[in-house]
């Protein structure tokens, strides 16, 4: 077998002749990123053979400098039977997990979410009770006088009990007088015991009163005594060695995942944190992942990615907050569909093929282990059904955060802007959703200087009229490292409404701009020159990374006003638009107006509602009612699949200039032009 060294670092692996020298790199820990699901279309694996020969099927993106200086992409390349060396030319930033310390993690800390919601009902509950001694003659088993313990705390029993929990039955029973602190899943049916252990004595109980140890039925006392606030134990972590009293909220996003470690006592966030996506490495977008998945063993890999993620994400939180991780009881998750097959390895194929049939819109009951999620074996996890193949559990979530989920008479829309566009508009009588395909650039991907909106990110720029150069605003206050999608957002309207970019997204070539480079037929915009970056090297903006945030803007406004359209409605029919997504907490509501990426309405009629999907798992996760509230919002919802509609192409056509074609929807940008 050939070997195959891996330059700087000098990795060397043996692999047959014709294996594809992607899966090579991945042998030696090469990471390196596929955006495009290996249809060679991208370029982002490119490599350079510096020794050796390879059998490189050229899909026509590279040029012939490139190739006859022996680079080649390692998604289109297999060994031969010889030896080679190859030169990694870039491989993917931050992969192994720079977890984001934004603001808005640290600002989330020690919140509760529910004021307006009564008791508190989460997934899972713990009852501390006393189980009576066994009797001569009594015919009673170990499990027969647990479950008589608990009938008596009014939780009836389901009959499927795990063997290791039987197994410790008589141990735990006789530890401590059988005091037991139980682990129960009530949510569904009759209660699933999770675990149980021996609790502490009766001194350990808040309020100092004494637990009944006499037989059952011979004592003067109540036998049990089951001590509980809103289903969960009042005395804290200390009263049982696991604790048991924390759960996870977690949106699967395209681009980013943020998880929170919520304390099931009080409904209390204990910590929050965000995260890339490791699935990026292998496409930027949901078809190019699906598109990944179909090779083989390739879907595994997107579920072990995601599942990487969320575990490294709750390992960091249950540190900082000093919980272990066998005290995470409870999960509950949001996602887009697509994500939530490839959380759960299933295939999603068909997702993208007519009649775009997924193999699960409504998750049944899994545990923690089922699902590969490293807490609590038996957690119960709670996921958030899905409305169609792109309508997912990430908009029933978000939904649960605005008004479309009251009783409302009040006509409203409700966009969740991320790498994937998706709406939902109704009131207390109809629901419409619909989704597109808005491309990963309003989260900086897919953008050559494009990042998330973390610190070190240029959240806003100013363009100065008469020269044309730019004022930045850096998320942190120091050293730019890239741009985010809110900065590219105010960049292009400042471009556009000074007059240095033209409706069709073109810089002007006719006056002298110290930032504008032109070079044969394309042009760029320099936002930080290279001595004044964190990098060292200048942060710019092509027109060809212009086009993509202009085809992403008029992604989601030709949707929304082809759903509007659809029911005889128009913009201004709209009492509210809620945005949604981590992309929107940055939005200057005037520039996304500028750019034609939302309809020009008064600006009360805006409300930011940022990652509502975590927000709506963080709902469902410590409350019954929600629950309850987003299986009714998802039963209501109708789809509207926009690749059917006809009309819809020529309204995204229409949206494909700054603001639009017809500067009649938006007279405020039509004004700015003219002076």
């Amino acid at each position: 077998m050939p070997d195959i060294t891996f330059m700087p670092g000098g990795t060397t692996v043996s692999v047959p002749a014709g294996t594809p020298l992607h899966d090579a790199a991945k042998l030696a820990g090469i990471t390196t990123e596929v955006p495009c699901g290996g249809r060679g279309i991208c370029g982002k694996c490119l490599v350079r053979i510096e020794a050796g020969r390879v059998d490189f099927r050229d899909s026509g993106i590279l040029p012939k400098e490139l190739l006859e200086e022996g680079f080649v992409l390692l998604c289109r390349t297999r060994v031969l039977d010889s030896p080679v060396r190859v030169c990694v030319a870039s491989q993917l930033a931050g992969e192994k997990g720079q977890f984001s310390e934004a603001a808005e993690d640290l600002l989330m800390i020690g919140k509760t979410l529910l004021p307006h919601v009564g008791a508190l009902s989460p997934l899972v509950e713990v009852r501390r009770l006393t189980v009576f001694p066994p009797a001569t003659g009594d015919g009673l088993s170990d499990l027969d006088r647990l479950e008589r313990s608990l009938r008596a705390a009014s939780v009836e029993l389901s009959r499927r009990i795990p063997l290791s929990i039987l197994a410790s039955l008589p141990s735990v029973l006789r530890k401590n007088g059988g005091l037991l602190a139980v682990l129960l899943d009530c949510g569904r049916g009759p209660a699933h015991l999770l675990d149980l252990e021996a609790d502490g004595p009766a001194s350990a109980y808040s309020d100092g009163s004494s637990s009944i140890q006499d037989s059952y039925g011979n004592g003067t006392a109540d036998p049990v005594r089951s001590e509980s606030r809103n289903g969960m134990a009042i005395t804290g972590r200390e009263d049982s060695r696991n604790g048991w009293l924390y759960g996870l909220a977690v949106d699967i996003g395209t681009t980013t995942i943020a998880v929170q470690l919520v304390n099931l006592t009080d409904a209390r966030i204990v910590g929050s944190k965000t995260a890339y996506n490791a699935q990026i490495s292998c496409g930027l977008d949901i078809i190019s992942r699906i598109n990944y998945a179909g090779k083989a063993g390739q879907l595994e890999e997107l579920r072990e990615k995601a599942l990487t993620t969320v575990n490294t994400l709750a390992a960091e939180l249950a540190d900082f907050a000093d919980v272990p991780l066998s005290g995470v009881s409870s999960a509950s998750i949001a996602g887009n569909t697509t994500m939530v097959h490839l959380l759960l390895g299933i295939p999603p194929e068909q997702i993208r093929l007519a009649p775009y049939t997924p193999a699960v819109y409504r998750v049944p009951d899994l545990s923690a282990a089922e699902v590969g999620l490293a807490i609590h074996p038996r957690a119960p996890i709670h996921f958030a059904p899905a409305v169609g193949s792109y309508v997912g559990g990430d908009i029933t979530s978000g939904l649960l955060c605005t008004s479309l989920a009251t009783d409302s008479e009040n006509i409203c829309l409700f966009i969740d802007i991320g790498t994937n566009g998706e709406l939902v508009l109704g009131n207390r009588d109809f629901l419409l959703g619909c989704a597109c395909s808005a491309g990963p650039a309003f989260e900086g991907g897919g953008i050559e200087d494009g990042m998330r909106a973390s610190e070190g990110a240029v959240d806003r720029v100013d363009v100065h009229r008469d020269t044309g150069l730019p004022a930045v605003s850096v998320i942190g206050d120091g050293k730019a490292s890239g741009i985010c999608g809110s900065g590219m957002v105010t960049l292009i309207a400042s471009l556009f409404s000074t007059g240095w970019l033209d409706a069709a997204g073109r810089l002007d070539r006719t006056r002298v701009c110290a930032a504008i480079d032109t070079t044969g037929r394309n042009a760029s915009y320099t936002i930080v020159p290279g001595e004044a970056s964190a990098t060292g090297k200048a942060i710019r903006i092509s027109e060809a990374d212009i086009d993509n945030l202009i085809r992403a803007k008029a992604a989601i406004y030709s949707a929304c006003r082809m759903m509007l359209r659809s029911v005889d409605m128009d913009f201004g029919d709209l009492s509210h638009l809620y945005i949604a997504g981590g992309f929107g907490r940055y939005l200057d509501l005037e520039s996304a107006v500028c750019i034609g990426l939302i309809p020009e309405l008064p600006a009360d009629h805006f409300s930011y509602v940022g990652n509502a999907s975590v927000t709506g798992a963080y709902m469902t996760l410590v409350s019954a009612a929600h629950r309850q509230k987003q299986l009714e919002l998802a039963e209501r919802l109708t789809y509207l699949d926009l690749s059917v509609e006809p009309g819809y192409m020529d309204q995204y056509t229409a949206a494909m200039f700054l603001p639009h074609t017809d500067i009649r929807l938006f007279p405020s940008s039509g004004r700015q032009q003219e002076t």
